[in-house]
């Protein structure tokens, strides 16, 4: 083991890897019982998706561990499993068990260009600008959902949105948990987003707000049967339309730079990078492509690499071994299911807030003062949480980037693939109109 992952070269211990590990599950245990949720809005059942989420993740960061060795652990993705739930189960009406094979299909592709190298080729022709106002934007739109869902956003026919009633018991409780949530985060807390949730979930109980109907706290894990194998439950004449194309593709985009950007800065953190290059880069890609394969066969969203992990490595853990643990304890979290029951939207709004706040920190790679960047990365930005639907606002971003860069006169700065996007995307729209 000492001699596969390479503890001396690295300079760590079977001690600081396995501290590393437990670090990186704290800091991303959240997935758990949010996933569930923002899912179980979709339609699914939310015990089987539990037992989804956890299986996806052990899986997923089994495979990063061993065969990229690297500290980094995936598990279905914020952002990605909106984007499944909001914008193509509810936004387009399409059903979940055809979403779950649009992100099967999506893993097959990646597999296939990364095998080839293909994807890099394509995570370079797209301007990074573009890339952060994506990232920016859909954290923006999880935000919001964590607003809507703490009751401190509500709908109103004068205005689209005003404020809740604050001090309606759910609503307050969200407001606690999202203070105590942003004290763990500013003090460096490691998990804080985790104990956030338990705190919040703790006085909830208390106060009666929530009703716990679990039965316990451990039991034998749920069942996978509602979810499992159900991508392949559907009709095939579904598959060959504009609509799944879209699907598809957007799957494939939000995935494609929310992995390299995770990997990217997770190994510049612990040191990896090499001559502006990621050793084993093909291997981890492919463990992340394969997870997403995998979840989807279990019955989740799209399975990707987590940014926490950078909790992970800061905690010391420089090798694969660091996310064999953080899988084994993925595996035991199967058996606290009961504990669903009290993961209510008021408990996972804060999560949902913070994580968006998280994300929209990318918004200062733009370049702000350049209108050619800064209109198409605005309205990618913006386009999201409005329309409430991250589709949009890419197409937003890929329809008018090409047009300001042509007037700006960059044209031959735009990559061809960014021109065949834009024809991708124009078709999009047309196909909403109808």
């Amino acid at each position: 083991m000492d001699r596969y992952f390479g503890f001396k070269e690295h300079g760590t211990t079977y001690g600081r890897e396995s501290i590393a590990g437990l670090t990186t599950f704290l800091s991303m245990a959240y997935i758990l019982f949010v996933n569930p949720l923002i899912l179980g809005d979709a339609g699914m059942d939310v015990q089987a998706v539990f037992m989804a989420t956890a299986l996806a993740a052990a899986i997923g960061t089994l495979i990063m561990g061993i065969l990229a060795k690297y500290p980094i652990a995936l598990a279905p993705g914020m952002g990605l499993n909106a984007f499944f739930a909001y914008s193509v189960v509810i936004g387009m009406g399409i059903d979940w068990q055809l979403a779950l094979f649009g992100v099967f299909v999506s893993g097959i592709i990646f597999i296939l260009i990364t095998v080839f190298k293909i994807r890099e080729v394509i995570i370079n022709a797209i301007p990074a600008e573009l890339k952060n106002a994506a990232a920016a934007g859909i954290g923006l739109f999880i935000a919001f959902i964590g607003l809507k869902n703490a009751g401190i956003v509500v709908s109103d026919e004068a205005t689209a949105v005003s404020l809740g009633h604050i001090l309606n018991g759910p609503t307050l409780l969200a407001c606690f948990g999202l203070i105590v949530t942003v004290l763990f985060m500013v003090r460096g807390i490691q998990g804080g987003i985790f104990y956030g949730m338990i705190l919040t979930a703790i006085v909830g109980l208390i106060s009666g707000i929530i009703t716990y109907t679990g039965g316990g706290i451990v039991s034998t894990p749920p069942s996978l049967a509602p979810t499992f194998g159900q991508a392949f439950n559907i009709q095939m004449t579904d598959v060959f339309s504009v609509q799944f194309l879209i699907v598809v593709l957007t799957f494939l985009f939000v995935d494609f730079f929310d992995t390299a950007g995770t990997l990217y800065g997770v190994a510049n953190q612990a040191g990896f990078i090499k001559d502006n290059k990621l050793p084993r880069a093909g291997k981890a890609l492919l463990a992340d492509s394969s997870a997403t394969s995998i979840g989807a066969i279990l019955g989740t969203s799209t399975t990707t690499a987590y940014i926490e992990s950078s909790a992970g490595v800061a905690a010391g853990g420089r090798t694969g071994f660091a996310s064999i643990v953080t899988a084994g304890l993925f595996v035991l979290a199967m058996f606290f299911s009961p504990l669903l029951s009290v993961v209510t939207e008021q408990v996972t709004a804060a999560a949902l807030i913070v994580v968006g706040i998280l994300m929209a920190s990318s918004l200062r790679f733009i370049e702000w003062t350049k209108l050619e960047i800064a209109i198409p990365s605005f309205l990618t930005v913006v386009a999201m949480p409005l329309t409430y639907s991250i589709a949009t606002g890419i197409a937003f971003g890929f329809l008018f980037y090409p047009i300001t860069m042509i007037v700006k006169g960059r044209g031959k700065e735009v990559h061809p693939i960014m021109y065949a996007l834009f024809f991708v995307f124009l078709a999009y729209f047309i196909f909403l109109s109808e």
